[in-house]
């Protein structure tokens, strides 16, 4: 074996050097070139610089986690504010809704209560009825969280009955309310309402789509003039969305029910 001592070995011509041909092995006394040797014996993860060969503790990134969207439902014709519980949330994220297809709408805004609590505005733009979104947030950071659980995009159910007929005091008395709905809903008598003595609400069929009624009937209560009755009706979707209706039955007063002549 043959020994060659020199300091500096450099190219002929160019930038380029070449020692051995293909397929040579190039041995190194011992092995191992020190990292002295080298332009840059470091290399840095998330900020901590490590030695080559070296060893270092590397802190983890901190991410937020959504563990509940309240409420989950909203009427894509009002949009709402939304509270997010979690961990980890930092001041002030941003939060996204995204679409089924990746595209994502920016809330309108934002609040920050603590690191276990953000609430959230949107409004109408970009929400359609039965196209679910799911929830984006991402900390000043960087460090995001898309939720596991849907917000449902859903309109609630409308009275299409905004007014009922007058009756007749003392008299049989017969209406429909109607209401429209994307899902099976129930119309019932709003807490703290009630009807007029002798009138009842029936049960709720769907008559036909996404139409649903339910039928006020009975006998109006005796009068000697004419009288007006309040109540309110709700109607109940199978989100649990309420929609809310105040109607009135007056009751007019016909010559059976007037006072005799002398």
């Amino acid at each position: 074996m043959s020994t060659i001592e020199v300091n500096k070995v450099i190219p002929q011509s160019g930038t380029n050097l070449t020692i051995g041909e293909a397929g040579d092995s190039l041995v190194f006394q011992n092995d191992v070139i020190p990292n002295s040797a080298l332009a840059n014996e470091q290399i840095t993860i998330n900020g901590v610089a490590v030695n080559l060969g070296g060893s270092a503790t590397i802190p983890t990134e901190t991410q937020p986690t959504i563990t509940g969207i309240s409420p989950s439902i909203i009427d894509a014709d009002v949009g709402g504010t939304i509270t997010l519980t979690g961990t980890n949330f930092a001041s002030i994220p941003k939060v996204e809704l995204q679409r089924a297809n990746g595209a994502v709408q920016s809330a309108t805004s934002v609040t920050f209560t603590n690191a276990t609590t953000v609430s959230f505005t949107t409004g109408t733009a970009g929400l359609t009825n039965g196209q679910n979104v799911r929830i984006l947030l991402t900390n000043p950071d960087g460090n995001a969280v898309r939720s596991s659980s849907d917000l449902v995009i859903s309109d609630g159910p409308t009275f299409t009955t905004t007014s009922l007929a007058n009756g007749e005091a003392n008299q049989s008395y017969s209406a429909n309310v109607d209401v429209t709905a994307d899902s099976a809903t129930t119309i019932a008598i709003n807490s703290g309402s009630s009807l007029p003595s002798g009138i009842s609400l029936g049960s709720t069929s769907n008559v036909s789509g996404s139409t649903y009624r339910a039928v006020l009937s009975g006998t109006l209560p005796s009068a000697s003039s004419e009288t007006t009755y309040n109540f309110t009706l709700k109607a109940t979707d199978a989100q649990s969305q309420v929609t809310t209706q105040a109607l009135s039955i007056t009751a007019e007063v016909g010559i059976q029910n007037a006072g005799g002549f002398c």
